[in-house]
């Protein structure tokens, strides 16, 4: 995985609500094609803005105890958190340019 990093069950408290910066969580499930359109570009974003933002991704189906914490209905769902809240979400697979700007709505 690059410059994103996978996130499980006992890890999402410590990784994602007490962070001190904004998180972008992916929800994905190895078996969700559009899943795959999305990583490579989260991967170009953590690269590109990791100064400001953690770009992490949670298997649904090997963590379904947070997946069910936020409703996740559908993946991808991309929820962006900050200050340890969800901020904003969207469900499926987008361009680069809406996950920018899911994540500057919580810098």
């Amino acid at each position: 995985m690059g410059a994103t990093k996978a996130v499980t069950d006992a890890s999402f408290a410590s990784d994602v609500l007490k962070s001190d910066k904004p998180v972008l969580v992916d929800f994905w499930a190895e078996w969700c094609g559009p899943c795959r359109k999305v990583s490579p570009l989260l991967e170009e974003i953590a690269g590109e803005m990791s100064d400001q933002v953690t770009i992490v991704k949670l298997n649904i189906d090997e963590n379904p105890e947070t997946a069910r914490t936020y409703r996740v209905m559908s993946v991808p769902t991309l929820t962006i958190f900050k200050n340890g809240e969800p901020v904003q979400s969207i469900a499926g697979a987008k361009p680069k340019g809406e996950l920018v700007k899911l994540i500057e709505s919580a810098l």
